[in-house]
C-alpha cells in the first residue's frame, strides 16, 4: 500500500473515530467542524479522495461521505495497539471483581466473558485453560456387557474422559481392575508419546487398552479446550451492520450455534500467538467467510508450556478498538496470573 503523509494519516484516523461512533459515512465538512481542523473542507475532501484511491477508504454512494476500508482499519488498529490503555479506575474495578470471585475456573471464565462483553460492547469468547502437553493421571476400567468396557480416563489437571471400548474378547472385572492398577503405576505422569512407546512392554489386554488410551489422549490434545464461555451476543445483533434481516446476522448466529466451528476458529486463530500476545483479525483476515463483516481481538493467556486458554471479543468491523484492545489485553493478564497462582499452589 502507498505510504501515507502525516496529514493523510491524521484525516484517516479521525474519520475512522467518527465512523465508529456514528456508523454513518463521514464528509469532509463534518471532519473539519468536529475536530477543529486547521484545513479547509476542500483540502480534506481532496485528501479523502486520495485515501479512497489508495484503498484506505470507500465511498458507498456517489454523493455520500467516506467509510473505512479494511486497509484503513489496519492502519487505525496499528495505532491503537501502541496507544490504547485501559483507565486505571476500570482496571481496578475489573481486578476487584476477579479477586472477589471464588478460586474456581468456571466462575473465572463466566466472569471474564461478562467483563469482556460489558467493556467492549461486543461478543466475548473465553476458553478454559487447557494443558499444552496432556499427561496421564489415572484410569478406571468397568465391565459393562460382553466385550464392552467403560474406560474412565483422568488426565493431569483434572480433565475426565469417558468412552466405551470394545475388546477382542470378554474380560472379567477382576482382570480389568488388575490391568487398571498396573497401568496406573506404569503410566503415571507420562505424556501420550511416552505411553505409546510402552505398549510393547505389556500383555495383550494392556496393549489393547493403551492403544485406545493413546487415541483418546491424542484426540483430547488436538481438540480445542472444552467449553466456550460467551456473553454479549445481543450487543452485536443490535448494531446497524447486524440488523435481524441481514445475512451478516444469520452468519453470526450460525457461528455461535455451531460450537465446533467456533472451537476450530479459536484454535486456528490462536495457533501462532504466544501467551501475552494479542492479535486483531479484521474482516476475518481473509480466512473466514463467517467473519467477513467482523473483527476479532484475541489473546492467549495462562502458563506457557503448562496450561493456556484463549479469550477474545468479536464485533462489527466498526468495533471500538480503543476500548476493546486494552480490555482484552488486561483480562488476559489477569487470567494468566490466576492460572500461574493456581499451578504454584498445587506444587507448593
Amino acid at each position: 500500500m502507498p505510504e501515507l503523509t502525516e496529514r493523510q494519516r491524521t484525516i484517516l484516523v479521525l474519520l475512522i473515530r467518527d465512523y465508529i461512533e456514528t456508523a454513518q459515512p463521514v464528509g469532509s465538512k463534518r471532519l473539519v467542524e468536529r475536530f477543529h481542523l486547521d484545513l479547509s473542507p476542500a483540502t480534506v475532501r481532496n485528501e479523502m479522495s486520495a485515501l479512497t484511491e489508495m484503498g484506505y477508504l470507500r465511498q458507498p454512494h456517489t454523493s455520500a461521505g467516506r467509510v473505512p476500508a479494511e486497509e484503513g482499519y489496519r492502519i487505525f488498529v496499528g495505532q491503537m495497539m501502541q496507544k490504547a490503555e485501559l483507565p486505571t479506575s476500570v482496571q481496578n474495578t475489573i481486578s476487584h471483581q476477579f479477586f472477589q470471585a471464588r478460586p474456581d475456573v468456571e466462575q473465572w471464565m463466566t466472569l471474564a466473558a461478562s467483563v469482556l462483553a460489558h467493556q467492549s460492547q461486543g461478543v466475548s469468547l473465553v476458553t478454559a485453560p487447557h494443558a499444552e502437553m496432556i499427561r496421564f493421571k489415572h484410569i478406571e476400567l468397568i465391565s459393562t456387557q460382553g466385550r464392552q468396557v467403560l474406560m474412565v480416563l483422568v488426565l493431569d489437571g483434572g480433565e475426565v474422559n469417558q468412552q466405551v471400548l470394545t475388546l477382542a474378547e470378554p474380560v472379567t472385572q477382576d482382570r480389568l481392575s488388575q490391568a487398571a492398577m498396573r497401568l496406573n503405576t506404569l503410566l503415571a505422569g507420562l505424556s501420550v508419546d511416552a505411553i505409546a512407546a510402552l505398549s510393547s512392554r505389556t500383555d495383550t489386554l494392556e496393549q489393547d487398552i493403551i492403544t485406545l488410551l493413546v487415541q483418546d489422549m491424542r484426540r483430547t490434545s488436538e481438540s480445542a479446550s472444552g467449553e466456550i464461555y460467551t456473553d454479549g451476543l445481543t450487543n452485536v445483533l443490535s448494531e446497524p451492520e447486524f440488523a435481524e434481516s441481514s445475512d451478516e446476522a444469520r452468519w453470526a448466529l450460525k457461528l455461535f450455534e455451531e460450537r465446533s466451528t467456533l472451537q476450530g476458529l479459536l484454535a486456528r486463530a490462536s495457533n501462532n500467538s504466544s501467551v501475552g500476545g494479542l492479535q486483531v483479525l479484521i474482516g476475518g483476515a481473509g480466512g473466514w467467510q463467517e467473519l467477513r463483516q467482523c473483527s476479532m481481538v484475541i489473546a492467549r493467556y495462562g502458563a506457557p508450556g503448562l496450561a493456556t486458554g484463549t479469550l477474545g471479543v468479536l464485533g462489527p468491523m466498526r468495533m471500538s478498538y480503543a476500548r476493546t484492545i486494552p480490555t482484552v489485553r488486561y483480562v488476559a493478564g489477569l487470567l494468566s496470573n490466576l492460572v500461574n497462582d493456581t499451578i504454584n499452589a498445587r506444587e507448593a
